[in-house]
């Protein structure tokens, strides 16, 4: 029993949607990584130097063939520790801890210490 030609017409529809739909997603891809294949088995290592490679050209992707950073990014450091501490902390106050006095209770073998 011959197959009508009007059942195919919506099975190549989809075919060709979803041949459309993979090649555009591959080429969204393509451009977002600036033209290179996708990275496959990315450690925390990896992700650093991507960070870095972002913040130095801009791009992800991007590598820097100058050896010395552009002005300003000494400033652009991902950790924003310095600021937190310096919002916290007061700049005048001395957080080292003093030296520690022991006296040796004799017979006793005890320490006792001021602060």
């Amino acid at each position: 029993m011959p197959v009508p030609f009007e059942t195919l017409i919506p099975y190549g529809i989809i075919v060709a949607m979803f041949g459309i739909s993979g090649a555009g997603m591959s080429k969204i891809r393509n451009w977002q990584n600036g033209g290179k294949r996708q990275r496959r088995g990315i450690d925390q290592w990896d992700r650093v130097l991507m960070d870095r490679d972002r913040r130095l050209t801009g791009d992800l992707r991007g590598q820097a063939h100058n050896p010395t950073a552009p002005p300003g990014y000494e400033l652009n450091n991902p950790w924003r520790v310095r600021a937190l501490l310096e919002g916290i902390c007061e700049p005048e106050a001395n957080y080292s801890a003093p030296a520690r006095e022991t006296n040796v209770v004799e017979g006793m073998g005890v320490r006792t210490g001021t602060r």
